[in-house]
């Protein structure tokens, strides 16, 4: 396993100006360390000036101005993106203050201008992501980095805006934080957190505990080759090499000290010591645990399932050698579910043919309800994807050891040279079984609004949990997509420096096949009707999933930004009745 190299670091905490203000002064007024309690000791450090935080433009060279517009030419609640010559901002008026960040969401580069601005906060059309229109921060996922910010500044009427050239080319900005005080004083064996997984929940975990001043040693372990990497592009972008979808790169692991041990399995924990055993019989303790190992995907049971060319994509080795072997060959893909329809998508221009195995009679029924599944059924059509709905694989045959015919419950006979199996998945949570670690009986973890499992100082995010829903009530739910693990992560390193947070984000994600996209916020389950307006055929349309008499959901395609200002809707704690869509 690969681990970062242990190095003397005596470089203090790092925190922005705004936060400085708060975090610095004691109840007296006078500036006070911050302590953390350490394995019951109390450890002191002083936080120590940055000089870009204080001076963002100590570089003269690097600094542009520019008149961008008259104080008359935006109204409030006015976005507009501007051009300062060598890159643009997104200027913005609210409450008559203007404002002026970054232009492009730092997740895939949505124009934020096209985006939702709602009380102090813009949100990105495409994924619904939101800042702070004040700092730039993120304040809701997906995404690692916030937004540049830059100076404003009124005369003679005119709106002038400061900016560094980098930050205007860049159009992100990481969130200062701290590092490890001394990794050197440390016992190899011994962390004060431990994360076991290294998906979005557990890297948003340990970044969000260095932004907030945690200075101790954080250890995440993954049963992956790699560090933390876009999984939901291992779908969407099959030949994506490993490199190309990281979520940050090494040196980001070695300059903020965030530990990574790759192929490293937990095999069991025991919450009494705070000892995680490791399947090679490596021991470490821990002060605070975050479980985040996600999902493991279901395989099937027929005759033939070991057979060589039948995947489950769960890594980018995995998703590369698929559309190697599916070049110009045939595929059956087993499942209509996200997976298995993305998967269909991308191979349809590569491969000889798709051919799409599902047991319900209508791709994503349970999720988008039969009408848009139509739809989108009909878009797959289009695209020589053929559909044999309403049977399952009773055996995969082969010839010479490797995988030739797909036979169907029907009596039909697929040519298969490749076999992707997306019939759903199970949470990774069997090491947990004899842990004393409250688990419901599907195997997910049991966690409240502050992601804490029923044993104190132990977290759980992501997939693998259920959690309880603002939006729903209250109700456990589980929503395995990559924005709410995001959020999970922050929910949990808050918890664990004690801040109380409650979660309240509203869920989203998107699917993208032959360019184009879903975007869906909400939580639709158990919808009983959906609003539709718009042109189904058209594929530009906005559906409403409604449960009596209450919109729970929202999808669209082709009809931004309506998915992020309902979403904004709902995060603030509205209701939007039916009678309201219809």
């Amino acid at each position: 396993f690969w681990v970062i190299p242990a190095v003397e670091v005596k470089i203090e905490v790092v925190i922005p100006e705004k936060e400085r203000s708060k975090e610095e002064m004691s109840p007296n007024g006078k500036a006070s360390p911050l302590i953390y309690k350490v394995n019951g000791t109390a450890r002191h450090y002083h936080l120590e000036e940055h000089p870009i935080a204080s001076n963002p433009y100590h570089n003269p060279k690097d600094v542009v101005e520019a008149s961008v517009c008259h104080v008359k030419d935006l109204e409030n609640g006015q976005m507009r993106e501007v051009d300062l010559g060598c890159g643009k901002a997104l200027l913005i008026k609210e409450s008559g203050e203007f404002h002026a960040v970054g232009h492009k969401c730092p997740h895939y580069g949505a124009p934020l201008v096209k985006g939702v601005l709602s009380k102090g906060r813009v949100r990105c059309p495409w994924h619904g992501a939101c800042f702070n229109i004040g700092t730039g921060d993120i304040e809701d996922f997906p995404g690692l980095d916030s937004l540049p910010r830059f100076q404003v500044k009124i005369e003679k009427e005119k709106v002038y805006i400061r900016a560094s050239k980098q930050a205007l080319q860049t159009q992100r900005r990481t969130k200062m934080m701290a590092k490890c005080i001394s990794l050197s004083n440390y016992n190899l064996s011994s962390t004060n957190v431990l994360i076991i997984g290294a998906g979005a929940a557990g890297l948003v975990c340990a970044e969000t505990l260095r932004q907030e001043g945690f200075s101790d040693r954080i250890v995440m372990c993954t049963m992956d080759r790699h560090l933390p990497y876009d999984r939901p592009k291992l779908s969407k972008s099959m030949d994506s090499h490993p490199e190309q979808i990281a979520l940050r790169p090494k040196e980001f692991f070695c300059t903020y000290d965030i530990e990574v041990l790759t192929e490293m399995q937990v095999a069991a924990v025991d919450v009494k010591s705070k000892i995680a055993v490791f399947k090679d019989g490596f021991k470490m303790e821990y002060n605070k645990l975050l479980i985040a190992t996600g999902n493991t995907p279901k395989t099937l049971s027929c005759k033939g399932k070991e057979m060589e060319n039948v995947f489950n994509i769960r890594t980018p080795e995995d998703a590369n050698r698929v559309v190697k072997l599916a070049t110009s060959k045939n595929v059956v893909i087993v499942g209509a579910s996200f997976l298995g329809m993305e998967v269909a998508a991308y191979l349809a221009e590569r491969a000889h043919s798709v051919s799409l195995v599902e047991l319900e009679h209508v791709p994503f029924k349970k999720f988008f309800g039969e009408r848009v599944g139509r739809a989108v059924m009909k878009m797959f059509e289009n695209n020589r994807v053929k559909f044999y709905m309403q049977t399952e694989v009773s055996e995969l045959r082969e010839q010479e050891g490797k995988l030739k015919e797909v036979v169907l419950k029907s009596g039909k006979v697929l040519r298969a040279d490749v076999c992707v199996v997306g019939v759903g998945a199970v949470p990774a949570t069997g090491f947990l079984k004899q842990s004393g670690i409250n688990i419901d009986s599907k195997g997910f973890i049991v966690v409240n609004k502050m992601m804490q499992t029923n044993i104190p100082g132990v977290f759980a995010a992501g997939d693998a949990v259920t959690f309880p829903l603002a939006l729903r009530n209250n109700k456990k739910v589980n929503v395995p997509h990559w924005q709410m693990a995001h959020m999970h992560g922050r929910i949990a390193a808050l918890n664990m420096l004690a801040h109380g947070t409650e979660i309240s984000t509203v869920p989203y994600l998107w699917t993208a096949m032959f360019g184009k996209s879903i975007r869906y916020a909400g939580h639709g389950e158990g919808f009983d009707d959906v609003v539709i307006q718009g042109d189904l055929d058209e594929l530009k349309f906005v559906a409403f999933y409604t449960k009596s008499d209450e919109v729970v959901a929202v999808a669209s395609m082709n009809y931004d930004p309506i998915v992020s200002k309902v979403a904004e809707v709902l995060a603030a704690g509205r209701t939007i009745r039916k009678r309201d869509v219809e």
